[in-house]
């Protein structure tokens, strides 16, 4: 065993890693394997991978119903992803989650708007319009009074859910 103070010299030469921070780093890319695995088709085929690792992923697919096969396999994912430079594909699965945040967010504006519309009426259509000058008063206004006299009887929320779809095709992410 080889200790720092061996050969002074050399020191400088070697990158000293301990036993945790390897098992970290192992773990980690058995999560991004993982992360590979649960991919929709679509957008995994825009991730840069090798032959090897799609062949991987696609035998994880076929184990999706056998757990403990699954486990196993992961792990040879994982040990697959450390000869390689995974920064791409770390990237690629980056901008997805990128992707995913501005949706939501635009979808929790669009609650919001919803929300508001029907709280608030005539006062928030009007502050909706001058934001977004396309839309139709007339049909903001009926959607979000009926939408208020549903909640009010407790019936379905039939123009609720009409007035997000409105909003959704209307306005842009």
């Amino acid at each position: 065993m080889r200790h720092h103070d061996d050969h002074p010299d050399h020191d400088d030469d070697i990158e000293w890693v301990s036993k945790s921070e390897m098992k970290r780093e192992s773990h980690a890319l058995q999560q991004l394997g993982m992360d590979l695995v649960r991919l929709k088709a679509s957008d995994l085929a825009k991730v840069p991978l090798d032959e090897e690792l799609k062949d991987a992923i696609a035998l994880a697919h076929k184990l999706s119903n056998k757990r403990e096969a699954l486990r196993r396999h992961l792990q040879f994912i994982g040990k697959l992803m450390r000869s390689r430079d995974v920064t791409a594909i770390r990237e690629a699965l980056n901008a997805f989650d990128q992707k995913n945040a501005v949706v939501n967010a635009h979808f929790h504006r669009l609650e919001q708007w919803r929300d508001r519309l029907i709280r608030e009426g005539d006062k928030a259509v009007d502050a909706l319009l001058a934001e977004h000058r396309g839309l139709d008063r007339q049909k903001l206004r009926q959607l979000a009074r009926t939408g208020r006299k549903e909640q009010a009887a407790g019936l379905p929320p039939k123009a609720y859910r009409e007035l997000f779809q409105y909003l959704k095709q209307n306005l842009e992410p």
